[in-house]
């Protein structure tokens, strides 16, 4: 078996609507996506994924109690900085943020994980900077 070469390696743009989609399915469909895991030329040592582009973020859910009780934290920086904020208020402030949040946790904590981060751009409603790469030739 061959190996892939970096020069070898072609990156297509995928477009995923969020709307209706609950929040750890999807995340775990876009971080394979980034990784490259879907395509029969992986290789672990190279960055072979793809970059997503991931609209309407603001209508994603996620099952059960969450809502209220998923808790995300982030710190100041400061003493006694430490800050939460439930679903539900991340949700409504920055829907962003919650798609990124859950596809790092699965990207891994490398260079090759910043770097395929990189090529995720989360919008919170349909309009997107990128309708060029996704036009028909």
């Amino acid at each position: 078996m061959k190996s892939i070469k970096k020069s070898q390696i072609t990156n297509n743009w995928t477009l995923v609507d969020a709307n209706d989609q609950i929040l750890g399915r999807l995340a775990t469909q876009i971080a394979q996506t980034l990784m490259g895991k879907n395509k029969p030329e992986f290789v672990s040592n190279l960055d072979c994924g793809d970059y997503v582009v991931v609209i309407n973020a603001s209508k994603i859910m996620v099952s059960g109690r969450k809502e209220n009780d998923k808790i995300y934290y982030r710190h100041t920086g400061f003493p006694g900085g430490l800050k939460q904020a439930n679903f539900k208020t991340m949700i409504a402030k920055k829907p962003e943020d919650v798609i990124t949040k859950a596809v790092k946790g699965m990207l891994p904590k490398t260079k090759m994980g910043a770097a395929q981060l990189k090529k995720l751009h989360v919008f919170a409603n349909a309009e997107h900077g990128f309708k060029a790469k996704f036009e028909t030739k």
